[in-house]
């Protein structure tokens, strides 16, 4: 049976996952291109789409920011280069971006959080954003509104 690979050209943007979480628990208010520090089996793992964004956070320590419990499945050919799946992997930011961040997480309520990683000329990036956590009633009132645009979209099908 011939295997297909998928190929991207360098000036493509393929995204691998999005946080669909984020968006729907989080006010979205900075995002940040950045890069990540992996492993080759990782970078495998990525590229097959084994990731999984669930609880994941970035954190500020020392001056340098981290990603924590973003879970790559380990890869299936990899052997004894597998590393742990959900370990704490560094993100690659310029200085006056990651005090800009410092700046912004000091503040009540804002955090930072993972929405998508994707693959940019050949490279692994991780896009972060500055998030501000939603209310149960925003989530309620944002639920209602999807539920009047989808009556709406229905209504104007019928009357074609």
């Amino acid at each position: 049976m011939p295997v297909y690979i998928e190929t991207v050209s360098k000036d493509e943007v393929k995204a691998i996952a999005t946080n669909k979480k984020a968006y729907k628990d989080y006010f979205i208010l900075e995002t940040y291109e950045t890069g990540i520090v992996l492993t080759g089996t990782e970078v495998k793992s990525i590229r097959g789409g084994k990731v999984n964004f669930k609880d994941s956070y970035a954190r500020l320590k020392d001056g340098e920011v981290f990603l924590l419990n973003l879970h790559i499945s380990p890869y299936e050919q990899g052997n004894r280069y597998n590393v742990d799946p959900e370990r704490t992997r560094k993100l690659l930011l310029h200085r006056k971006q990651i005090d800009r961040l410092f700046g912004k997480t000091q503040e009540k309520g804002l955090t930072l959080v993972p929405t998508k990683i994707y693959i940019k000329d050949g490279l692994v990036k991780v896009e972060v954003a500055v998030a501000q956590g939603k209310k149960l009633y925003d989530k309620r009132e944002e639920i209602k509104k999807a539920e009047v645009k989808r009556d709406l979209q229905r209504i104007l099908r019928r009357k074609q």
